[in-house]
């Protein structure tokens, strides 16, 4: 069966076409801004699937997504999804689709129990572990603001503070405006995310596995050995996966 996956975070939508057993060569993005039937239209007119699976953080991007692929099977991811997991959550409807996916493709391509960290427009800490039968279980996570969604805030906010372009900082001590932030940024947001993983370590009953995604997810884990797994494609495996039990 031909899939289209489609994972629609608040920055970006991503598009790939996928077999149930692997992820295929062709992909697209369209800024989840200008999702549309136009832009879908245009998108997708040289492609062609069996069925599609939606996960969306977006509520009215989904309903322009789910109408324009109504006319073939098309499965929105939520907690009612069937998932390679158990959810041990008190309001799983809050959980994000994407998290759930996040989550999904860690414990079956890395087991349980695991830490999945997604940098993206935020940075989520999602939690796996094991239940009285040991079987995997979502347990919940932590929200923090993303990287970039920190820096630019600041920006906004000061009169004499630029913007800049994130990357590896030379220095500790900045020289410059520009290489101070920088640093705060970048060396500061390690310490955020060395303290959280620390922080849900202690409250696990074992080591977890602690998986990265996200685009954020090369410059910072560069600087944390404490993250195990860095797998660009989690999320979309994920839908792969999910998509292989609803479809």
């Amino acid at each position: 069966m031909r899939l289209l996956l489609i994972d629609n975070s608040n920055t970006r939508t991503k598009f790939t076409l996928s077999s149930a057993d692997a992820l295929g060569d062709w992909s697209a993005v369209i800024p989840t801004c200008d999702i549309s039937e136009s832009s879908l239209a245009s998108t997708l007119a040289s492609c062609d699937w069996d069925a599609s699976l939606i996960s969306s953080v977006v509520p009215a991007k989904a309903a322009v997504l789910e109408q324009f692929l109504a006319g073939k099977p098309c499965h929105s991811l939520s907690h009612r999804s069937r998932l390679p997991i158990g959810i041990d959550y008190p309001s799983p409807q809050q959980i994000g689709a994407d998290r759930l996916a996040n989550a999904a493709a860690a414990h079956v391509m890395f087991g349980s129990p695991a830490i999945v960290l997604d940098f993206g427009t935020a940075v989520t800490f999602d939690v796996l572990g094991l239940d009285d039968a040991q079987q995997p279980v979502y347990q919940g996570g932590v929200i923090a603001p993303g990287l970039a969604s920190m820096t630019e805030g600041l920006a906004r906010r000061t009169a004499l503070l630029p913007h800049i372009e994130l990357e590896e900082p030379t220095q500790a001590i900045g020289k410059s405006t520009e290489q101070a932030m920088l640093a705060g940024a970048v060396f500061g947001y390690r310490g955020l995310v060395r303290e959280i993983i620390q922080q849900i370590q202690a409250e696990l009953p074992g080591e977890a596995n602690i998986i990265a995604t996200g685009g954020d997810a090369t410059l910072i884990t560069r600087g944390l050995p404490e993250i195990h797994q860095h797998c660009p494609q989690l999320t979309l495996e994920g839908l792969r996966l999910i998509a292989n039990l609803n479809l």
